[in-house]
């Protein structure tokens, strides 16, 4: 009598190969997510959507958090986009604050200087020599931690700051702190019966430095020397003339923020990239590769043998009449959630049979042996071929 050879065993464990196939697909949707995400931000100018060196703004590069620090110190904060509104609010009890961002003309130049105010000058402008008469631009310097080096109390207060950006040459009289290679980089000084601070940087009011070394101390001590600080900002809407232009009406086109064609061309390619992944169609379904195919009669069959060995009647008397009544409740036009009592009245109705029998058919007790558990078994589907067949 010849061996009988055994079934070759096929292995299922996932290999190199078929997690790549299988994940070729979603590494590709997440690089192109990755890349549709990425391109608007490098080919956005740097700090769109950001008002540097605004009272109002929380970003970064705002100076939201300095003129917070001023109100709780007894400092009213005065924003204004145009210089005409700031010569309108200056006054002996104000100061004003013209920053690099706002983009001055040699009127508005004029303007401010002869409103007479004290100002504070912060970061590179083209028309210092009539802002701050007298101070001199030297040379570009490196901003980092500086020390004051001077006698000017708002200064030594707040000790080291970071400061840098643009040094000056000072005029006679003036006093000069924070220096680089030789030249201050802030200069105080009075033209006109004015007191005029010109700062090479504005980086240490920002709410990103603000909390570094003094910056915080300088700042207040810079910035509230006067009851009122009217903070020159950049419009919200830019004029082609200038900080004091008026600009014309605008289309609706034109209102939309510039991220908004951005943001659709993403939603759309992100759609596209879903339509052909869920729409793709490669070929035939694969059928998975069991290492043993079991006709169903086996299987249970093989069920009911571990049940007889077990003696577990319960579970097999349990199984039949579970079955049995999944089956019938749909041809009774019953629910899955309906009650035993639903189900037996039911099952009596369309077979004739009485309720109690009904009962101790579907929800009776556990069979004493194994004949009666075969006589259960008659009985369940007895009344499933009547109700079939009703």
């Amino acid at each position: 009598m010849s061996a009988v050879t055994p079934p070759t065993s096929v292995s299922t464990s996932p290999t190199a190969g078929s997690v790549w196939r299988g994940g070729r697909g979603m590494l590709v949707i997440a690089l192109l997510v990755l890349v549709t995400a990425v391109v608007p931000v490098l080919l956005s100018s740097p700090g769109t959507g950001d008002r540097p060196l605004d009272p109002t703004d929380s970003s970064l590069q705002g100076g939201k958090a300095l003129a917070q620090l001023l109100r709780r110190h007894g400092v009213s904060v005065e924003r204004v986009e145009s210089v005409s509104a700031m010569a309108a609010s200056a006054g002996p009890d104000s100061q004003l604050l013209i920053g690099d961002t706002v983009a001055l003309s040699a009127d508005d130049a004029r303007a401010i200087a002869a409103s007479g105010a004290d100002r504070l000058i912060a970061g590179r402008q083209t028309h210092l020599d009539i802002l701050a008469k007298g101070v001199l631009t030297s040379k570009d310097v490196r901003s980092r931690s500086r020390e004051p080096r001077c006698a000017l109390p708002g200064a030594t207060r707040a000790g080291s700051a970071f400061i840098g950006g643009v040094s000056f040459v000072a005029p006679g009289g003036a006093t000069g702190c924070y220096p680089a290679a030789g030249r201050p980089t802030l200069v105080r000084h009075t033209v006109d019966g004015a007191t005029v601070t010109v700062i090479g940087d504005s980086a240490f009011m920002t709410n990103m430095r603000l909390a570094e070394d003094g910056n915080a101390a300088l700042a207040l001590n810079l910035t509230g020397a006067k009851p009122r600080l009217i903070w020159l900002t950049a419009p919200e809407e830019p004029t082609t003339t200038g900080v004091t232009g008026t600009g014309e009406g605008k289309t609706l086109g034109e209102l939309i923020p510039d991220a908004v064609p951005w943001a659709m061309l993403q939603l759309a390619v992100a759609v596209a990239v879903v339509a052909v992944w869920r729409g793709r169609r490669l070929g035939p379904v694969v059928a998975e590769r069991l290492p043993v195919v079991v006709r169903a009669s086996e299987t249970v069959e093989g069920r009911g043998r571990l049940y007889r060995a077990r003696r577990a009647r319960d579970r097999a008397a349990q199984a039949l009449r579970a079955a049995a009544i999944d089956r019938m409740a749909p041809r009774l036009g019953l629910p899955p959630t309906a009650s035993p009592e639903e189900i037996v009245a039911a099952v009596a109705v369309r077979t004739g049979r009485e309720a109690p029998e009904v009962r101790a058919a579907l929800y009776g007790p556990v069979p004493a042996d194994d004949s009666a558990l075969v006589a259960l078994a008659g009985q369940l589907d007895t009344l499933e071929r009547q109700v079939r067949d009703s």
